[in-house]
């Protein structure tokens, strides 16, 4: 990256910072949870809901965020994505009941949708093509790195002050960060056809609803008729924009890309399979806490070996995959999450808790190797004039899939302990065990729709460093 002129260097700078702050963002609440729920006198049950309404507004906000890039320009979308995200934060920090802390994490999830997507546009407008990799690799690296620190960081900040400070240390971030990308960034612009607003509305309101309905009167207490409501309208919202988009060259998400047979058995399979990996980042600390007693710095440490297994297995999955193909890759790793899930929760009960981040690393590579094969997968034969609208799709559905999971463990935990949740619970652990069976059986139903995936006819490329000149 030395040959980039001065100025592009420190506009990659703050994209990798973008990257950075949401990455650590989705991360760090997670082993929160609970000093959270004591705090705003709410039952850990309901508290999914800071984790599913963030996700879900960022899945439901990326389709418009290129749009508004090449529109706006990046440099105002992704000024105005900090500002949202650093707003959102300081609400976050200053609620005091549970429906205030959702709608600002709403608000973060709006700034976060677009700081991502906008980021990669930025970069391959600021970059010469044939160095777009390197400088993607340079700025997605700090994102790699927030996973890893979000979740000690997280236990550390509320055992030694309190939750709030998980939010606050967002603010002077996210001030110098902006005030960089007003000074550095440039305001690239594109001419851009018509946004599909009916189909954009459709397709969020079709979302949002079905997500709602999950969590339903358990999480939300609203009556039968209103749930009814949401289900009929959610699903005829979707019926409505499949309706709009056939034949539409102008449509939201081209239709066509369903004719590619690994771009549908990949994204229907990515949906199904992210539903229960979405699961265990919530599950893990959750249960570390409240069924085993460990203090919150304690569970967002036993989270760091499940992102450097992830870290580390990104580095061998092309060969693991050109040497046994997708199918037996997707299949063996999709049974093997599941086991690896039950083997964590017997090794936590019978006290084994020195294998305890053994386990953990086994299941972040297992987890790694399957959303990496399933990516690749999805996306891999399309033809390149549908290849943005596939990419953005299935960035979509990760995001949808992953707030889905968590209401679901919500669901599963408020289903089996009966509303009643207490670390001094003499049933805690039967809850937790039956709470892990069901998310194993859910972790294993995908590898029904990765079983049909073609037999490989092509191999990938393997990039290799390339060696530096002697002096």
């Amino acid at each position: 990256m030395t040959d980039l002129p001065a100025a592009v260097r420190w506009q990659l700078w703050i994209v990798a910072f973008g990257f950075f702050m949401q990455s650590l963002d989705t991360t760090i609440v997670n082993t929160a949870l609970p000093s959270m729920a004591a705090s705003l006198g709410e039952s850990p049950l309901h508290m999914h809901s800071v984790i599913v309404s963030y996700v879900l507004t960022v899945a439901v906000m990326l389709p418009a965020s290129g749009w508004l890039a090449d529109r706006v320009g990046v440099r105002n979308v992704f000024f105005t994505a900090i500002v949202l995200f650093t707003l959102g934060s300081l609400f976050c920090a200053r609620a005091s009941t549970l429906d205030e802390l959702v709608m600002a994490r709403v608000l973060q999830g709006i700034g976060g949708a677009m700081m991502v997507p906008v980021g990669r546009l930025t970069v391959m407008k600021i970059v010469p093509r044939e160095q777009y990799m390197a400088a993607m690799t340079f700025v997605t690296l700090p994102g790699q790195v927030g996973p890893l620190l979000g979740p000690a960081l997280g236990g550390m900040l509320v055992e030694y002050a309190s939750w709030h400070w998980i939010f606050l240390i967002n603010l002077p971030v996210g001030i110098i960060g902006a005030l960089a990308t007003l000074w550095l960034m440039p305001n690239y612009t594109l001419q851009t056809r018509r946004f599909d607003m009916a189909g954009f509305v459709l397709l969020a309101f079709g979302m949002a609803a079905l997500t709602i309905a999950l969590d339903g009167q358990k999480g939300l207490g609203i009556s039968t008729l209103a749930l009814s409501g949401l289900i009929g309208g959610g699903i005829l919202a979707i019926l409505l924009y499949l309706w709009h988009a056939r034949g539409n060259e102008n449509a939201l998400f081209n239709l066509n890309l369903f004719n590619t047979r690994t771009f549908s058995l990949g994204l229907f399979g990515s949906f199904c399979a992210r539903i229960g990996s979405g699961m265990l980042p919530f599950m893990t600390p959750v249960f570390l806490q409240i069924g085993l007693g460990f203090s919150p710095f304690h569970a967002g440490l036993m989270m760091i070996p499940m992102v450097l297994g992830s870290m580390g297995m990104k580095r061998i999955v092309v060969q693991v995959v050109n040497r046994f193909g997708y199918r037996r890759v997707l299949v063996a790793a999709t049974l093997g999450l599941a086991l690896i899930s039950l083997i964590f929760m017997a090794t936590a009960l019978l006290g084994w808790y020195l294998l305890l981040p053994v386990v953990l690393f086994i299941q972040g590579m297992v987890n790694s190797m399957r959303f990496s094969s399933m990516n690749t997968l999805t996306l891999k034969d399309l033809p390149d004039e549908l290849a943005s609208g596939g990419n953005s799709m299935l960035s979509m559905v990760m995001q949808l899939s992953m707030s889905i999971g968590v209401t679901v463990a919500g669901l599963l935990l408020g289903m089996y302990g009966q509303n009643q949740l207490a670390p001094d619970s003499p049933l805690v652990h039967s809850v937790f065990l039956y709470t892990y069976l069901s998310m194993a059986v859910i972790i294993a139903i995908p590898a029904l729709v990765f079983a049909r995936v073609p037999k490989d006819t092509t191999k990938n490329v393997i990039l290799t460093r390339r060696k530096r000149s002697q002096p």
